[in-house]
């Protein structure tokens, strides 16, 4: 009877302290995250006869995936240059003077109906005291060639759930995978949306700055993201959840797949990055095993998120 009293005691114990330790965890999570959807103003640029607004969501440029508004206005008739071939191109400067870009939009596409060029930039890192980001912007009008560069703010993005990583895959080309949707997961099956890019290696040396070749990125096309969602806090055992959907590219040219939080808190989503021919081209397989009381295994290739 003693015996049995003291297992009973030691499996209240067990008990108790999971669950203090998920409480603790709960309440730590305690966190809003905020969802942006109005494009404001990032910077003004005032060159020769045109203003250029550069806008973006809450008028911010963050670490990883940004959709960019451009709009080009005559300061002589106050009217917008509609139609017009005009280019994007990010440069990075780093301590040493060196120059590289990141997956962007080179050729910006014109929406008639809502007055602006549209593209995208994807920026790998936030700019500080010794590194920075400058846009160069080329456009035509009446014939006329017009080019202009700023310097930009590149912030931290605080919202994980728009997290990316950059990697070096298995037939030695550079991807990156930025996290587009959602911005605000629920507990629930969310439409998951990520860019996949590649970066396109020059065949020749650089020529006059800015040199396009040098900084060419484009959209894998025709690829699979597989999925694995994962909870990796010792409490949680690494546990995955059901009814998750493999990413596959869209129309629009982003890959979209389904991811299902069964809870809210830290989550690990576990890649394996396939070519067309169903080649792996980064990633690994992470064990079924649930392991609780020890921090989850994570594959090869994965981004964190936390909601």
């Amino acid at each position: 009877m003693k015996h049995l009293h003291v297992i009973v005691i030691a499996i209240f114990v067990v008990v108790t302290s999971c669950t203090l330790e998920k409480t603790d965890y709960e309440a730590e999570l305690n966190i809003e995250t905020t969802e942006y959807i109005e494009f404001e103003t990032v910077t003004t640029i005032i060159s020769n006869d045109y203003t250029i607004d550069i806008e973006a969501l809450n008028g911010t440029l963050y670490k990883g995936y940004n959709e960019i508004h451009l709009k080009i206005t005559s300061t002589e008739t106050n009217e917008n240059l509609e139609g017009a071939d005009v280019t994007f191109l990010p440069i990075f400067t780093d301590a040493n003077g060196n120059k590289s870009s990141c997956p962007h939009e080179y050729n910006l596409r014109y929406d008639a109906a809502e007055g602006y060029y549209l593209g995208y930039s994807v920026f790998t890192s936030e700019s500080n005291s010794t590194v920075n980001w400058s846009l160069y912007i080329d456009f035509e009008d009446d014939t006329q060639a017009y080019a202009v560069n700023q310097l930009i703010t590149v912030e931290e993005q605080t919202n994980l759930n728009l997290n990316m990583t950059a990697f070096t895959g298995n037939d030695d080309e550079q991807y990156f995978i930025a996290l587009v949707a959602p911005q605000s997961p629920s507990v629930a099956q969310n439409d998951l949306v990520t860019g996949i890019y590649k970066y396109n290696k020059p065949e020749n040396t650089a020529g006059t700055f800015p040199d396009l070749s040098q900084y060419s990125y484009s959209i894998v096309d025709g690829y699979t993201l597989l999925i694995d969602p994962r909870m990796p806090e010792p409490s949680m055992g690494n546990h995955s959840s059901p009814n998750n959907e493999d990413l596959t590219q869209q129309s629009n040219g982003l890959y979209q797949g389904v991811v299902n939080y069964t809870m809210t808190g830290n989550w690990t989503l576990n890649f394996i990055f396939q070519d067309e021919n169903g080649q792996t081209i980064k990633g690994t397989e992470v064990s079924t095993e649930f392991t609780p009381g020890i921090e989850g295994a994570k594959g090869e290739l994965y981004i964190d998120i936390l909601f």
